[in-house]
């Protein structure tokens, strides 16, 4: 039994369902994109933008967000957050 739930706790450690660590979820490369507008745009209207974003939470469905400028952001249960690494990695 204890043999058991070694192998099942190496299991769970090596495979979190977010991936490795420091490594983003997968994301819809339209979800992306759209995100991308949104955090350009920010920057466009708000040149003052005093602080560093951390990303920009956005609606899966209808790719509607906002920029978010903490790092641990509360997302609803059709959200989903994009990094800003992950926006700037996408655009190039």
């Amino acid at each position: 039994m204890y043999a058991l739930r070694q192998e099942q706790a190496k299991f769970t450690s090596r495979t979190s369902p977010t991936g490795p660590k420091n490594q983003p979820p997968l994301l819809d490369p339209a979800v992306v994109r759209a995100a991308g507008q949104i955090y350009y745009t920010y920057c466009e209207v708000h040149p003052e933008m005093a602080g560093q974003p951390s990303g920009v939470a956005i609606n899966r469905v209808n790719h509607r967000g906002k920029v978010i400028f903490t790092n641990q952001p509360v997302l609803l249960p059709q959200e989903c957050f994009v990094p800003l690494n992950q926006i700037e990695s996408y655009m190039y």
